[in-house]
Order: C-alpha cells, then structure tokens, then sequence
C-alpha cells in the first residue's frame, strides 16, 4: 500500500520529538548528535526519528567528514500549508458570519434599549 505525501507528512509531524528536531532546525543546520543533546533518548532512536523525517522529506542529511549535518527543507510543509489554507478560508468565513451576526444582534438591542427605558418611565 502506497501513501500519499501529505499522510507521510503528518505521520512524521504526529510526534512530538519529531516536531521538536523540526524546530530546532529553524534556526540552522546541526550536526546529529547536536540534535540528540536535549533529549532523554538513544541515539538509536534519534536516528530513527531523522530516518522518518527524512522520508517524509522534511529535512536532508548530509556528509561532510566526520560531521553529519542535518538540514530542514523549506519547502517541504507547503502542501501542508496548502492543504490547510482550505479549512483556514473556510473558518475564516464562519467567524466572519458571526461576527456580522452579531453585530446585528448588538444592533436590535441598542434599538431596544431606548424603548425599554421609555416603558419604564410609564409604569
């Protein structure tokens, strides 16, 4: 059975060490064992976890020496981004019938309000 790239892509961000390698990646390309540093894990494991990401294509190993420099790939959340720009605009449409909803509510009761305020001078 085949999967998708973006099923791939979710599987390798459904981990929360994963995502953490992620993000320190941000910030520039760093050796292995830089990596493994923060976490309380084998290095085993950590290899495993880069083997995943980089299946997913979220990052590329290099080798340089003795140095095995590990770099995120910029454009590899872009289907994710695009897949979610779908719901985004969808939300975004909701919030902003809400909204318009509302703001007609809020409207009717300051029309009210004055009526109200008459009727109690009545009584």
């Amino acid at each position: 059975m085949t999967t998708d790239r973006l099923s791939t892509t979710f599987a390798a961000l459904a981990d929360p060490t994963r995502r953490a390698i992620l993000a320190r990646l941000v910030q520039g390309e760093t050796s292995v064992t830089d990596l493994a540093k923060p976490f309380d894990i084998s290095g085993p494991a950590i290899s495993r976890h880069l083997k995943v990401l980089e299946h997913a294509g979220l990052i590329t190993r290099g080798r340089e020496a003795q140095w095995r420099p590990c770099r995120i790939e910029p454009n590899a959340l872009k289907s994710v981004d695009d897949w979610l720009e779908k719901y985004r605009r969808f939300w975004e449409e909701r919030f902003d019938r809400l909204e318009d909803y509302l703001e007609e509510l809020q409207a009717k009761e300051l029309k009210e309000k004055p009526m109200q305020k008459k009727r109690g001078r009545r009584k």
